[in-house]
C-alpha cells in the first residue's frame, strides 16, 4: 500500500517546509551578525582608537601600576569605568597582547551576550519576538554598528547593560513570569551600567513611574537591585574614593563648563534624535493600551525620553552623549515597523502614513550609522592617513622617551600614548582643565584660587621635561606656550630651549634641544 503527501509532486508537507525556513533565516540572522561585528571590529583595530577609551586604558593601568586615582591622575569619571578598563589591560598583560586588541572584542562580546539575553526575555511577549535569533541579530546589528569610532563609551556600555533590565519590565507589564533570580541579575547589572554615568538612573525611575501608570503599582525586585547595587557603589566611593568628591567633582563643577554647547546648538545638532523621539510618542499615542507593542513602546520611548533630557543637562555636543538616546529610539521604531508589516493591511489602524513616519528616521538613522562606518573602514584600509598615526611615526624617529601636546583633542595623547608606550608629562589628558580656567576667569574676572591648572600644567612640564612636545594652534586653539609663559617665568625659560622640526596635519611638533629643564617657579 502506497501513501501520497498532500500538494503538487515535489512540494515539501507545510510543517517540514517552515522548518526548513526557519533553518534559513536562523543563519542568515547569525551571519548578519558575523558579518556586521567582522566589520566592525576590522575597522576598529585597524584604525586609531577613540581617544576618551585610550585614556581610560592608560588610567587603568597607571592605577593597577599603583597610581592614586584623583590624586596622581586628573579624572573627573566616578572610578567604576577605570574598574572596568582595567580588565581588558590584565588580559592583555598576561596574554601579551595590547589593551585595544582584548578591549574592542570585550566589549563586543558583551554586546553580543546582552543581546541574546535580551531576545531570550522578549520572547513570549509578542509573536514579534517569536523567533529569538532574529531578534537577536537585529538588536546585535545595533549595538554593534551604531556608535562607530565611540564604541565602548559609558554611555555604549550602560545601555548594553540596562537591556536585559528593559526587556524584564516589559515581561512584568504583560503578565508573564520573571524569576527572582533572574530580576536580581539583571537589575544589578542594570545599576551598575547606569553607575558608569549615574544620571542615567533617572531613566530606570521614568520607565518604572511609566509602568505604574501603565499597569499599577508593583514591586519588581530588578529596579529594588538596581538601586541597591548603585547606592552600594555611591557608599563604597565615599569610603575608598574620598578624593573622587573632594577634588574631581569640584573640579568637574567649576571648570567642565568651559566645554558646554549652548542649548540652541545641542538643540539643532539633536534634531534628528528628536524627530525620532516625537515619532513613537505619536506611535505610542496610537497603540492600543492592551496591545503587547504598547508595553515595549512606553519602556523604550520612555528611557529614550530620559536620555534624552539627560543629553540636554551634560550640556555637551558629542555625539556619544545621544547614543543612549538614538538606541532606544531605534529599537522602538524598527519594532513598530517590523509589527506592522508582519500584521499587513489587515490591521487598519496601521495607516500608511504611520509606516512614513516610521522609516523616516530609520533611514536616516542608517544612513549615518553607515556613513560612521564607512569613515572608520576608510582609516583601517589606509592608517597612515590618520593624524595619531603620522604622530607615532615621528616619536619613534625621533627615539622620544617623554611626550605632551598642548591641545583639547585628547586624541593627541591618546591612543598616541598607547601606542607608543612614552612617557606622558601631564597629570591632564589635555588641554581642557586649561580652557577651563581661563573661561572661568572671564566669567568671575578672577581665575579660580583652588584650581590653578596653568600653575599645575607647567609643574607637570618641567618635571617631565618632555622630549617632543605638539602645538595645537589650528582654528581658534589658544597659544598654549604664551599663556604659560606668562604664568611662570619658568616656562618661558624652558620652552626658548624648544625647537619646530616638523609640522604634522597643521599641527607644531617641537623638540627639546639639550637635557633637563630645571625647576619651575612658583609652582605648588
Amino acid at each position: 500500500m502506497s501513501y501520497s503527501l498532500p500538494g503538487a509532486p515535489g512540494e515539501l508537507p507545510h510543517g517540514e517546509q517552515r522548518l526548513r525556513d526557519d533553518t534559513r533565516l536562523r543563519w542568515i540572522c547569525l551571519g548578519l551578525v558575523g558579518a556586521t561585528l567582522g566589520l566592525v571590529l576590522f575597522a576598529l583595530l585597524r584604525s586609531p582608537m577613540k581617544d576618551d577609551v585610550a585614556w581610560l586604558l592608560w588610567v587603568a593601568r597607571q592605577w593597577l601600576r599603583g597610581e592614586e586615582l584623583y590624586i596622581d591622575i586628573v579624572e573627573v569619571n566616578p572610578p567604576l569605568i577605570v574598574w572596568v578598563s582595567a580588565i581588558p589591560v590584565m588580559i592583555a598583560d598576561a596574554l601579551g597582547l595590547t589593551a585595544k586588541q582584548v578591549a574592542l572584542p570585550l566589549f563586543a562580546a558583551a554586546a553580543l551576550g546582552s543581546a541574546w539575553g535580551t531576545a531570550r526575555l522578549l520572547r513570549g511577549v509578542a509573536p514579534l519576538f517569536a523567533q529569538p535569533v532574529a531578534t537577536f541579530a537585529a538588536i546585535a546589528c545595533v549595538l554593534l554598528a551604531m556608535p562607530g569610532v565611540e564604541f565602548g563609551q559609558r554611555e555604549h556600555l550602560m545601555v548594553i547593560a540596562v537591556l536585559p533590565h528593559l526587556a524584564l519590565l516589559v515581561r512584568k507589564l504583560e503578565g508573564l513570569p520573571v524569576r527572582r533570580g533572574l530580576a536580581l541579575g539583571a537589575g544589578a547589572l542594570a545599576g551598575l551600567g547606569c553607575a558608569l554615568k549615574p544620571r542615567y538612573l533617572l531613566g530606570l525611575a521614568v520607565i518604572e513611574l511609566a509602568g505604574w501608570l501603565h499597569r499599577g503599582f508593583r514591586i519588581r525586585f530588578s529596579p529594588i537591585a538596581a538601586f541597591a547595587v548603585a547606592g552600594l557603589y555611591a557608599a563604597s566611593i565615599l569610603v575608598f574614593y574620598p578624593a573622587f568628591v573632594e577634588r574631581a567633582v569640584p573640579l568637574a563643577l567649576t571648570l567642565y563648563g568651559g566645554t558646554d554647547s549652548s542649548f540652541w546648538v545641542l538643540l539643532r545638532e539633536s534634531r534628528l534624535l528628536l524627530a525620532g523621539l516625537a515619532v513613537c510618542a505619536l506611535l505610542l499615542a496610537v497603540t492600543p493600551r492592551r496591545d503587547p507593542l504598547f508595553s515595549l513602546l512606553l519602556v523604550l520611548t520612555g528611557f529614550a525620553a530620559a536620555a534624552t533630557i539627560v543629553m540636554f543637562l551634560d550640556g555637551k555636543n558629542w555625539f556619544y552623549h545621544r547614543i543612549p538616546a538614538l538606541m532606544m529610539v531605534t529599537f522602538a521604531l524598527l519594532c513598530w515597523v517590523i509589527e506592522a508589516l508582519r500584521r499587513g493591511a489587515g490591521a487598519a489602524r496601521l495607516r500608511p502614513v504611520l509606516l512614513l513616519a516610521a522609516l523616516a528616521p530609520l533611514t536616516l538613522f542608517a544612513a549615518q550609522t553607515s556613513g560612521r562606518l564607512y569613515e572608520r573602514l576608510v582609516l583601517a584600509v589606509e592608517p597612515d592617513t590618520t593624524t595619531e598615526v603620522r604622530l607615532e611615526r615621528l616619536i619613534r624617529r625621533e627615539k622620544v622617551r617623554s611626550y605632551v601636546a598642548f591641545s583639547e583633542w585628547i586624541g593627541l595623547g591618546f591612543p598616541v600614548i598607547n601606542d607608543t608606550n612614552v612617557t606622558w608629562a601631564s597629570r591632564f589628558d589635555s588641554m581642557w582643565a586649561l580652557r577651563g580656567e581661563i573661561w572661568k576667569a572671564r566669567q568671575d574676572g578672577v581665575a579660580p584660587e583652588e584650581w590653578p591648572i596653568r600653575h599645575w600644567v607647567v609643574q607637570d612640564f618641567m618635571e617631565g621635561c618632555p622630549d617632543l612636545v605638539v602645538v595645537d594652534r589650528r582654528g581658534e586653539a589658544m597659544n598654549y606656550p604664551a599663556i604659560l609663559s606668562q604664568a611662570n617665568a619658568g616656562f618661558a625659560a624652558v620652552w626658548a630651549r624648544y625647537r619646530q622640526i616638523a609640522v604634522v596635519d597643521g599641527l607644531q611638533v617641537y623638540r627639546r634641544q639639550g637635557e633637563g629643564c630645571g625647576q619651575a617657579a612658583g609652582t605648588g
